[in-house]
């Protein structure tokens, strides 16, 4: 069995294929599902390619890439030309944009946005349009479609979470003794005070539970949106990201921000620190004050080009 060099090694590291350390002569590919969602004909390619030219295993990684198994370094650019036949690539490696984290909040009950098409935009204008831009450091995005936070998004570099702001109508609300919106609440911040529904903004999540349910419109809907988080890392260091103040209502918007994060990371970023330490250094308000200006897009060829 050939055993790969050190170079060799570092190289396909770069491609997305890891050593596995069992061995020491065979790999582990990263095949990438953009969104957390793949077809059936993709998943019966990826079965097929691990038996071809892997161990016929597979393992699912918490980023939703999908591993191919024990493969020979030989083995490397066959299964590349195979994958790349059937619209599958292999990546997410790097310090770089690494691949898009998306719940199901497309098609999940709570969900507020639509996931898997905002996960798959930033994952082509982003972890694609920006393959070849090396950062300080790895970038990881999460896109929840609710506060529930199932996929973590304040524990990443950025992390957005779909929003669905209440609106009351004090005029409507009776009072009642048994409150459908106070049940409704799953954080419990919904009361009936002095004859009065209130939600104090401060405790509503904005999960959007509590709006239709009272039977004579008190509680109605404000926006829906996205609420970004910026500076979480999970790992050997742990940092919880910080929401920005704004509210941002479309997704165009959402995507600017993202783009405007990245520039600002490349920009203000010292090797080998994460968006958490480069917002810790700088500072949360001037941080916030920049990507929210648009400052970051005006010089985005001069960033990209130094």
């Amino acid at each position: 069995m050939y055993k790969p060099t050190p170079e060799e090694i570092a190289k396909v590291k770069g491609l997305g294929f890891l050593i596995d350390k069992t061995t020491m002569c065979h790999f582990n590919a990263r095949v990438l599902t953009v969104n957390g969602k793949i077809s059936a004909e993709k998943m019966s390619c990826i079965a097929e390619a691990s038996k071809k030219f892997g161990s016929g295993e597979c393992a699912f990684t918490t980023r939703q890439t999908v591993e191919i198994q024990h493969i020979p370094y030989e083995n490397i650019q066959p299964l590349i030309d195979y994958l790349s036949q059937h619209d599958l690539e292999i990546g997410g490696t790097g310090p770089k944009v690494r691949p898009i984290v998306s719940c199901k909040g497309t098609t999940c009950q709570y969900g507020l946005i639509d996931t898997f098409a905002l996960s798959e935009r930033i994952h082509n204008e982003f972890y694609k349009g920006y393959h070849d831009v090396k950062l300080p450091h790895k970038f990881k995005i999460a896109v929840g479609g609710c506060p529930n936070n199932c996929v973590k998004p304040d524990l990443n570099d950025l992390g957005i979470i779909g929003q669905r702001v209440p609106s009351i109508d004090l005029d409507k609300c009776r009072g009642c003794k048994v409150c459908q919106v106070e049940k409704a609440c799953p954080v419990k911040c919904a009361k009936v005070t002095k004859g009065k529904i209130t939600k104090p903004e401060g405790e509503c999540n904005h999960c959007g539970r509590c709006i239709g349910k009272c039977p004579f419109d008190a509680v109605g809907e404000k926006t829906v949106g996205y609420k970004v988080y910026v500076g979480g890392r999970w790992g050997k260091k742990t940092a919880n990201g910080k929401p920005l103040t704004k509210l941002f209502t479309t997704e165009d918007e959402v995507m600017r921000l993202v783009e405007s994060a990245i520039l600002f990371f490349r920009d203000k970023g010292q090797a080998g620190e994460r968006f958490a330490d480069t917002i810790a250094r700088i500072g949360f308000e001037e941080t916030e004050r920049v990507l929210v200006s648009g400052e970051m897009l005006k010089r985005k060829d001069e960033i990209l080009t130094k």
